[in-house]
């Protein structure tokens, strides 16, 4: 058989034929003629010299470095070179064969030289005729692992890729290991190092591993691409995924918190409900305009998603990107900074599969200790008396109180339905309602399967999660439940071409009680506990709602989100990318609300209906309320990298972005259900109400980027945007944001003394402006009229009609609110990089935020539109310490943050100063308030204090009242005009905003044992309590409360609860003379200024990791177990009642949200 071959020429000069190289491979003959044709080309090989400078390069980069210089022709299969160790081979005027030699031989491949060309083919084996039968014998392998000192490195995990056989270097760090043949490879992997991989042909092995966080080599992810974390002059953090990974917290948010310095989240005004998320900022607020947003971007592998929907365990690294420098590539989008989450992607090998659970048992935190209810009955008198009114509780009621709590009776008073607030005045029950209605403990639990694996030409992961969460309360049994699946798919379509596929679906469920509104938590603080829990026929009593809870219907919230991501990237040459991918996400919402009959009994037993939320008696409701939101989103862009001389390092980035965002929302409710059995709107009979809505926006984008690094020492980087957004009027829509950022390297220069203590001290500084696009409406320059569909009061032929009102000013100049911004910083690596240290310092403006328009005459008839005309600067630090080392077999490491941020308003349009609203000079968090100058002790101190002093927010000043401090001078105790001109007695005596945001992250590792404890807290903040919470009698009896907290106040001879030996007399008292129906103890002063400072223990986490030994014999490659607590202690001075997480969050209603739960997880892991 006569067969052909051909040989391909490429771009590069690589000759690429499968079939030719079949051919020669089975041909001995041609093999024969080829081997001395290369003996006689022997001399002319020799005579090439090469001239290298390689750094971990492929093989096939290290054939076409070749190529380059020699000019010869160079045929291979690209199979053959594939899952090949990467090289590292410097040098001047090196020969030919012996870098062929060293680059081949040593991995299993052969070469022969043909006058010009290089034939790369696998080495031949002896005939099999020659050798045993090797099938089932195991090669032994032996080495030493070392660290970059030297040292043996005991406990270091090694493992033959792609089986659970594995063993763990000695105190020596010796090992010895059998695997299956020369050609396996070694992986080995120990905490607070570099993970190496070497292959099985080199015997005996000695390895030097190298310290982890080698700031040289990290990388992180940037705008649009990845950069040395050495090379950054912007203010960048990162954190990786897996400091994420069993934390008992419902979504990411919660575990970010304290993390990365600079990134703020805080806790909403929904306190612990299991919907909840954080609020989060980068360098706090960066903008007050009215209608504005401070709001971050936050991309999920580079598209625009919802980070509080993640599964924590898909998480690979999560960088922020701060300043104005890092963010600028983004423009409009991300005025406030950026969170870009890289979630996990496929690895080549064998598939290998990772289940993760855990179970959680969370209790209430934080709650008031109630009052008995003979405690609270005086308490409530002697209030009653202060305010010169009747007791509340007569005497007959106080006895039975007395009596039913020493156990003499055991029946309460049941009321007439014409009367039910004798339940509050009349019986004589002893109920703790925080007991009665939050669970002791509450039980959640998760589940995670993720597999990965594939070839370097097909690779994916792909996971699936599932969490189930129950509520803290006892009858309203809420659940929130998620469930998510994603895949990732990477594929190689040729040496050129990348192709990635990301898909992404989760949904979140939630379900109440309808009667969970607004008022419940503070219903339950201010329920007396004289009122019974069940009245004499067994029922739950009326005024506890527990009925309304169990029978007035569910409200239930569902969240879809999809996600779908296509990628493709191509390589046309080395060193130059394209890359375009198209993203889109459907945000689905179906919400059911249902207001049901609830029926409580009288004391023959008869029903009769009870309210429901706001509503009356007997109403019934339901309404449907769906939204669809719609985005996609496109990119493309490209980079270019290149050198000269070696020295100077130059990377060029240039792309286009665009963004459409829409929604379509419809609501639907009608009244007078049919039957409670089917609540639909099909069964509802009266008042239907529908209304809908539909708004889009897009955004476009070029941005560019350029990188200039000479000899990583000097570093400088240029960054533009020419932005367009269609919320504003078209010829305002379109600007440009640059930056600049520089560093300086003052390590890598020559004369630095202490290069090898101090491997990094690099100084940087950038500065970059932003436009923030998110202001007022959505479209305010366009003029409406507002449409009433014929239920207006106008008539026409005695019909109504359907009507249209002119419309008002329109806003035809509202334009961007612009933010500049400059940072400076320090960053430093040394001791081995052990110590870490990065320090920043910045400076943020808003200009032009919308602030409202100077008042015109009512005559005009209309609202006046808002117009860009405030200003507000920001500024602030951050300090990240680390450090990571070990003793002996004892791995530790330690990170501290701190950071800090302030806002002050420079430009308001307040021309009064009127001290209620922004004003220039105004700092974000002001409080403003009286000087106490103390409580009166008798009636004759007050009155000396009133005869130079009169205090105008009150009468009947007595013993035990606060005396005010006059700081004017003019005899009086007030407000002023409340003004910046005449305050009064006003002063700033606070600021309510946190400084100072603090955390310690500590993590140990010993023999498979690990510990991590992980606190947070702030610093300084001030907070002006209100409410019942704090004060006990505030705002009427109805709107009061007693706790055990509130009871600190002042007592002379005098009190009724004195006299009747409740409590005894308080003279020295921390709280003032209680009252019912005047605050004029409670002003906003600095006696009860509270320093809402604390610091929380807020995760620690004990685990163990199995033998690899012991699991190799079982077939997994890891089992982990661990124990985990979140919340576990709170260290603060304020007052016991609140907690500082939450405190400023419900404004009069402070305290009353749902509380938050200590959680106790138990968890399992296993890879194999």
């Amino acid at each position: 058989m006569n067969k052909k071959f051909h040989l391909r020429k490429n771009k590069f000069g690589f000759v690429r034929d499968k079939s030719a190289l079949t051919f020669l491979k089975r041909s001995s003959k041609i093999g024969t003629i080829l081997g001395l044709i290369a003996l006689q080309s022997l001399p002319l090989a020799k005579a090439q010299e090469l001239n290298l400078n390689l750094k971990n390069a492929t093989l096939t980069e290290v054939l076409k470095e070749i190529r380059k210089q020699t000019g010869y022709q160079i045929i291979y299969d690209s199979d053959i070179l594939q899952n090949k160790k990467l090289i590292s081979y410097s040098g001047s005027k090196l020969d030919l064969r012996l870098v062929l030699k060293k680059a081949l031989t040593e991995q299993d491949l052969d070469f022969v030289i043909e006058g010009k060309t290089i034939i790369v083919k696998p080495q031949e084996r002896a005939s099999f005729k020659n050798i045993p039968d090797r099938k089932s014998e195991k090669i032994e392998i032996k080495g030493t692992v070392l660290n970059a000192s030297g040292k043996p490195i005991a406990g270091v995990t090694v493992t033959e890729r792609g089986t659970s056989n594995t063993v763990l270097t000695a105190e020596d760090g010796t090992f010895t290991l059998k695997v299956a043949n020369e050609k396996s490879i070694l992986d080995f992997s120990y905490v607070g190092y570099a993970s190496l991989s070497e292959n099985a042909s080199r015997n005996p092995m000695m390895l030097t591993m190298s310290s982890q966080d080698r700031a040289l080599e990290e990388v992180v992810v940037v705008g649009y691409g990845t950069q040395k974390k050495a090379n950054l002059t912007g203010a960048v953090s990162s954190l990786d995924g897996k400091e994420l990974e069993s934390r008992p917290v419902q979504n990411v948010g919660q575990a970010l918190q304290g993390m990365i310095p600079g990134l703020n989240l805080q806790t909403t005004g929904l306190g612990g409900e299991l919907n909840q998320n954080l609020s989060v900022n980068i360098r706090g607020a960066g903008t007050i305009g009215v209608g504005s947003s401070s709001s971050v971007l936050v991309l999920i592998d580079g598209m625009e998603g919802n980070m509080n929907a993640l599964n924590p365990q898909d998480i690979e690294n999560i960088t922020v990107l701060k300043d104005a420098a890092a963010s600028a590539i983004y423009g409009s989008r991300a005025p406030f900074g950026v969170i870009l989450i890289t979630t996990k992607s496929g690895k080549s090998g064998k598939i290998t599969a990772n289940y993760n659970n855990n179970i959680r048992l969370g209790k209430p935190r934080g709650l008031p200790t109630m009052l008995d209810s003979k405690t609270f009955a005086y308490y409530f008198n002697e209030v009653a008396a202060n305010d010169g009114e009747g007791a509340k509780f007569s005497q007959e009621v106080l006895e039975r109180i007395e009596a039913y709590q020493r156990g003499e009776i055991e029946t309460t008073t049941t009321p007439n339905t014409s009367d039910r607030f004798q339940y509050y005045t009349g019986s004589n029950g002893n109920t703790n309602w925080f007991k009665e209605f939050y669970r002791d403990f509450t039980t959640s639990h998760e589940h995670t399967l993720s597999l990965n694996g594939g070839t370097e030409k097909l690779n994916f992961y792909s996971s699936a999660n599932y969490m189930d969460q129950n509520g803290l309360n006892r009858f309203a049994n809420d659940n929130f439940q998620r469930y998510s699946i994603a895949t990732k798919i990477n594929a190689k379509i040729s040496d050129k071409v990348d192709l990635m596929y990301n898909t992404r679906f989760v949904r979140e469920d939630y379900e109440k009680a309808s009667h969970m509104n607004d008022l419940y938590y503070h219903n339950i603080a201010r329920r007396w506990p004289t009122i019974p829990l069940y009245d004499p026929n067994g029922n739950y009593s009326e005024p506890s709602e527990i009925l309304q809870l169990q029978q007035g219907g569910r409200s239930k919230f569902q969240k879809d989100f999809l996600y779908q991501q296509l990628q493709l990237h191509y390589q046309p040459i080395k060193n130059w990318n394209i890359t375009g991918n198209v993203n889109y996400r459907i945000t689905s919402q179906n919400d059911h609300a249902e207001i049901l009959r609830a029926y409580s009994n009288d004391a023959k037993g008869n029903p009769f209906p009870v309210a429901v939320g706001y509503n009356a008696a007997g109403y019934t409701n339901v309404s449907e309320y769906n939204r669809k939101d719609e985005y996609f989103s496109t990119n493309f862009f490209s980079d270019y990298s290149f050198d000269i001389n070696a020295d100077h390092h130059f990377k060029i980035l240039a792309g286009f972005n665009s963004e459409l965002n829409k929604y379509r929302d419809l609501n639907g409710s009608m009244s007078d259900l049919i039957t409670d059995n089917v609540p639909t709107l099909n069964t509802a009979t009266t008042n239907p109400r529908a209304s809908g809505g539909y708004q889009h926006w897009a955004t476009a984008g070029f941005f560019g980027r350029l990188n200039y690094s000479y000899k990583d020492r000097y570093l400088f980087e240029a960054n533009g945007r020419y932005d367009g957004s269609s919320r504003f009027p078209r010829d305002l829509r379109w600007n440009l944001f640059p930056s600049v950022s520089a560093g300086w390297n003052i390590a890598n220069e020559s004369f630095w003394p202490i290069k090898e203590h101090v491997s990094m001290f690099k100084l940087r500084g950038s500065y970059g402006e932003l436009g923030n696009q998110y202001t007022d409406n959505w479209y305010p320059f366009y003029a409406t009229m507002p449409v009433s569909i014929a239920n207006g009061t106008w008539l026409l032929n005695g019909q109504k009609t359907n009507t249209a009102s002119a419309p008002g000013l329109i806003a035809s100049t509202l334009t961007w609110e612009r933010v500049s911004s400059w940072n400076v910083g320090l960053d430093l690596r040394a001791l081995s990089n052990r110590l870490g240290l990065s320090l920043e310092v910045y400076r943020r403006n808003t200009f032009d935020m919308i602030g409202p328009a100077p008042e015109l005459p009512v005559i005009l008839g209309t609202a006046v539109p808002r117009l860009n005309n405030a200003e507000m600067n920001s500024k602030g630090f951050e300090i990240e310490l680390n450090w990571k080392d070990h003793i002996g077999k004892l791995n530790y490491s330690a990170r501290a943050v701190l950071s800090d941020d302030r806002q002050t308003v420079t430009k308001y349009p307040n021309p009064t100063g009127t001290l209620s609203t922004w004003y220039d000079g105004r700092k974000n968090g002001e409080i403003w308030g009286y000087q106490t100058l103390g409580i009166a002790q008798s009636g004759e101190e007050m009155a000396a204090h009133l005869a130079k002093t009169k205090q105008s927010f009150g009468t009947n000043w007595q013993a035990g009242d606060i005396m005010y401090a006059d700081l004017n001078g003019d005899g009086q105790v007030n407000n002023g005009a409340n003004t910046l001109a005449n305050p009064g007695d006003l002063a700033i005596i606070g600021n309510s905003a946190p400084r100072y945001r603090y955390s310690f992250d500590l993590n140990f590792n010993y023999s498979g044992f690990d510990l991590g404890i992980f606190l947070q807290g702030v610093g300084k903040r001030d907070y002006m309590p209100n409410g019942p919470y704090f004060w006990g009698a505030n705002g009427g009896m109805w709107q009061s409360a007693g706790f055990v907290e509130n009871m600190d106040f002042y007592r002379d001879e005098n009190s009724t609860m004195v006299q009747n030996g409740v409590l005894g007399v308080n003279k020295d008292s921390y709280l003032p003379r209680p009252y019912f129906n005047t605050s004029k103890n409670q002003q906003t002063q600095t006696k009860y200024l509270q320093n809402a400072a604390y610091l929380r223990l807020k995760n620690a986490q004990f685990g163990y990791t199995f033998s690899p030994q012991l699991l190799g014999k079982i077939g997994f490659s890891k089992i982990r177990i661990y124990a985990s607590g979140e919340n576990l202690l709170t260290f603060t001075k304020m007052a016991k009642v609140f907690d500082p997480e939450t405190v400023g969050l419900g404004g009069w209603n402070d305290g009353k949200t749902y509380p938050f739960s200590t959680t106790y997880s138990f968890g399992l892991n296993l890879n194999f």
